[in-house]
């Protein structure tokens, strides 16, 4: 493929939308350029390549934009080939694995932009999602064990530890344990290999940093709903 490693990535180091694409880039191998964004000050190069949502992550491959991180995910998949693939070659396994990661993308952000009721509310659907999650993997792996190493790492693990692989930040912003080894000691157990893989560890935002982070985000959206 002519100029195939002309990539440039726009994110936040902190984001877990990003931290999912670079994680993605890593495991195929893909050689990027990483721009950082100040989300409260957002560039002009953001802005024009993502007039839409105006967020990130924003995937530039040979200048052509491209937006929102399942997407590109999928756009890396199907246009590099020779890397480890994120989703399975049978049709039946693929449309599962789409399946649960669209099931399991969204909700997380609710829980940190509310308090109170609505709190208790929001973490309620998460807590629904892990559970069915916990209970879908006797199928979604055929009662095998799921092995993981930076070699057979798939979109569903990519976006598990996108979601997860912070929990204990989360955690401690929240008030919440959505990772809880005796309610859903499967997806425990997930998560803690994937936060162990070393294509994971290499893009692990520092603790005390993403806690600042996340109390900020959080407080902001306080203020944002209240107004």
């Amino acid at each position: 493929m002519a100029k195939e490693n002309n990539v440039k990535l726009h994110g936040m180091w902190a984001s877990p939308y990003v931290k999912r694409v670079e994680i993605a880039l890593k495991i195929k191998g893909i050689p990027y350029e990483f721009v950082e964004e100040d989300l409260v000050n957002k560039s002009q190069l953001l802005l024009q390549y993502n007039p839409v949502h105006k967020k990130v992550p924003v995937f530039i491959h040979n200048g052509k934009p491209i937006s929102e991180s399942l997407v590109i995910l999928k756009y890396i998949d199907e246009t590099w080939k020779n890397g480890p693939p994120l989703l399975p070659q049978d049709p039946y396994k693929r449309a599962k694995v789409r399946f649960w990661t669209i099931f399991l993308f969204e909700n997380l952000l609710s829980v940190a932009r509310s308090e109170g009721e609505a709190q208790e509310t929001a973490s309620k659907v998460v807590f629904e999602k892990v559970k069915l999650l916990e209970e879908g993997m006797k199928d979604l792996f055929q009662g095998e064990n799921h092995h993981i190493d930076g070699e057979n790492m798939g979109i569903l693990d990519v976006v598990l530890c996108s979601l997860f692989g912070a929990h204990k930040a989360q955690e401690e912003v929240l008030g919440v344990k959505f990772i809880d080894p005796e309610k859903f000691p499967r997806v425990c157990s997930w998560v803690t290999t994937l936060t162990e893989v070393t294509a994971v560890k290499e893009f692990r935002p520092p603790h005390e940093k993403l806690v600042v982070v996340l109390q900020f985000i959080r407080q902001r959206a306080l203020q944002a709903s209240a107004a």
